[in-house]
């Protein structure tokens, strides 16, 4: 559920950056505030598993940055 979770937010920043490149920063922010703090949640856990929890969490983080560069990146590229 996560990761279908994960998906859907990369797909919404790409089309947001695609469409709103500007106004999408402020909901980029946002996921990178709300993973950020899951990613220090995570990280408290104890042993490896502290450190395996907070490693995708920030995966998703960057995946989600990615997502919406891309769709920045494109926007970019058109000729409108």
């Amino acid at each position: 559920m996560l990761i279908g979770a994960i998906i859907a937010v990369c797909i919404l920043l790409a089309v947001l950056g695609f469409l709103l490149p500007r106004m999408s920063d402020h909901a980029r922010r946002g996921t990178d505030k709300t993973l950020g703090a899951g990613q220090r949640a995570a990280s408290k856990a104890p042993g490896p598993i502290g450190r395996l929890l907070s490693k995708s969490v920030g995966t998703s983080q960057k995946a989600v940055g990615k997502s919406h560069r891309g769709g920045k990146k494109a926007r970019g590229k058109t000729p409108v």
